[in-house]
């Protein structure tokens, strides 16, 4: 597909109102896209900081995930190689506890395809979080998002799932030194070898 085709894509996206009656807020698409991006990274859904910024993980949940990918945040928000399409593109509110409600089931079948199919460079899909796995993954995903991400060798190289990195997965960090240890310096690896 064509980078203008990509251009009215993203207009589209940026303009889109489908959830509109649902949000708490007024909808603010986030999604960062170039032709040429190598790397894609689908999350869950932008959070408070992020809707009011409209640049995606501008947060806490962003440090970890550049700190676990080895970028800094020049390389990271540098969209012609690294593309950002949340599962949900607008912020979808928050829950009676204050944490973020789960990505508007809506958006990703009305995008995520036609997302990807605009983005012909892309060599690696970090599923960032349960949602991002459940779409892409499918059957292929384990019942757990534990056993996802420890099965990550088995996605390859298409495919890397990856745990969110919000500060509410700390207790899980801990918990599984295997990650640290396994995992990142697969995904570490991936990133130089394909952005370099």
């Amino acid at each position: 597909m064509a980078a203008p085709d990509l251009d009215r894509l993203l207009a589209e996206i940026r303009a889109c109102r489908h959830c509109d009656a649902a949000l708490p807020h007024e909808p603010r698409p986030v999604i960062r896209a170039s032709a040429t991006a190598r790397i894609l990274i689908v999350g869950q859904a932008p959070g408070t900081r992020v809707h009011a910024s409209g640049k995606p993980f501008t947060d806490p949940s962003g440090d970890r995930l550049r700190d676990w990918m080895g970028v800094d945040e020049t390389l990271f928000y540098d969209e012609s190689r690294i593309a950002i399409a949340p599962m949900g593109f607008c912020f979808p509110g928050l829950d009676e506890k204050g944490g973020d409600l789960p990505p508007r089931r809506e958006c990703a079948p009305l995008w995520q395809e036609k997302v990807r199919a605009a983005l012909p460079q892309v060599r690696l899909t970090l599923l960032v979080g349960q949602y991002a796995q459940r779409f892409y993954l499918g059957s292929r995903m384990h019942k757990t998002l534990t056993e996802t991400v420890r099965d990550a060798m088995n996605y390859a190289p298409e495919f890397l799932p990856l745990p969110h990195p919000s500060w509410r997965n700390n207790a899980w960090i801990r918990k599984n030194p295997w990650f640290a240890a396994n995992i990142l310096p697969l995904l570490r690896c991936r990133i130089e070898e394909i952005l370099s």
